[in-house]
């Protein structure tokens, strides 16, 4: 497994979520084309670009690897119903 600095490739922005990603238990690697692939057993896997020029990028990155962890949660603790009544 890479290290957070030589996947984020002097991208400053995204040192932080690759950092949060790895705490989280994801597997962070790059895809052929240079985006960012986060996996975790059981959960589908995300991808991001390789540059975040959006300042919201990151933290749009971030809420997919948060929600999916949810969804996950829901639906082994019985939950993944209809969330809008």
């Amino acid at each position: 497994m890479s290290n957070a600095r030589s996947l984020a490739r002097g991208h400053k922005r995204l040192l932080p979520l690759i950092e949060y990603a790895l705490r989280e238990g994801w597997d962070v690697s790059r895809t052929s084309g240079g985006h960012l692939r986060f996996l975790k057993p059981g959960l589908p896997p995300i991808y991001t670009s390789s540059t975040a020029s959006d300042y919201r990028a990151v933290r749009n990155a971030r809420a997919m690897l948060q929600r999916a962890q949810q969804r996950a949660a829901a639906e082994t603790s019985g939950e993944g119903g209809d969330r809008h009544g």
